[in-house]
């Protein structure tokens, strides 16, 4: 059975981890999200939900192929797994992670993948490699670090504790937190509404939002008109801006138009 399945339902894509109960990273799970990346690049998809079934998220990797590893491999291992997840980082569309129950470990640092992240009542975070003697092999505390600052992701990192989800979103590592009964529901809400969205722009935002999390403002204001100038050739900038300035000169208020991501 795989670790991962994909739906696509028009506009949206879906991501579920399905290997309850603690939906932990089998070793096929790199090959299937490498997959799931390229039929959705493929695909009409313009937002996509990342959630899991069963009672938590994930508790992460499987570490238990690690015992008599040797060196080489894991590396290598741990390479594929890196490059993977961040070309699903790197989606060209924006992504909405749904999280339940416990989060932790390498399940903790895909959902940090997401754009956006609504957290059930129930969720908890962690990091619990040192419990181990390792760190957070795929990038977990850095974007942490970007998202709460130094100090919390050192925090975290080091007690392995099991964060509320409270406290993640008062930190700014999450969104929102959502009723338990409601997760489900709102992030697919969510994401169709951004799927209705200029999809080019939301590209744009979250290319920016890359380059500042690399070099800073001065990164990302060296590439803005790079890349925004381009949307002006749009179909979506092109209706919305006649609409838009039609509206001002008739004195009514801007219509929401439907966008189509072109």
């Amino acid at each position: 059975m795989p670790v991962l399945t994909h739906a696509i339902d028009g506009d949206v894509a879906t991501i579920v981890l399905d290997n309850p109960p603690q939906n932990r990273f089998a070793p096929e799970f790199t090959q299937e999200l490498s997959d799931i990346v390229d039929a959705i690049t493929r695909s009409p998809a313009r937002a996509v939900v990342l959630r899991a079934e069963g009672p938590d998220f994930s508790y992460g990797g499987d570490f238990r192929p690690w015992v008599d590893a040797d060196r080489t491999s894991l590396r290598a291992d741990f390479d594929q797994a890196l490059a993977v997840i961040n070309r699903f980082e790197q989606l060209p569309v924006p992504v909405v992670a749904a999280v339940q129950g416990l989060c932790f470990g390498g399940g903790f640092e895909f959902a940090l993948r997401a754009d956006i992240i609504l957290a059930a009542e129930s969720a908890r975070f962690g990091h619990p490699e040192q419990s181990l003697g390792i760190v957070t092999l795929l990038g977990g505390i850095h974007r942490v670090a970007e998202r709460a600052g130094r100090a919390r992701a050192y925090e975290w990192a080091l007690t392995s504790e099991q964060v509320p989800a409270s406290v993640m979103a008062e930190a700014g590592v999450i969104n929102r937190v959502v009723p338990d009964d409601a997760l489900r529901t709102e992030a697919e809400v969510l994401a169709r509404k951004i799927a209705e969205g200029p999809t080019r722009a939301h590209v744009v935002h979250k290319a920016l939002l890359r380059a500042w999390a690399t070099g800073g403002i001065p990164a990302a204001d060296q590439q803005l008109f790079d890349l925004a100038v381009p949307l002006f050739e749009t179909q979506d900038v092109k209706d919305g801006l006649v609409s838009a300035a039609k509206a001002l000169q008739e004195g009514r208020p801007r219509p929401v138009l439907p966008f189509k991501g072109r």
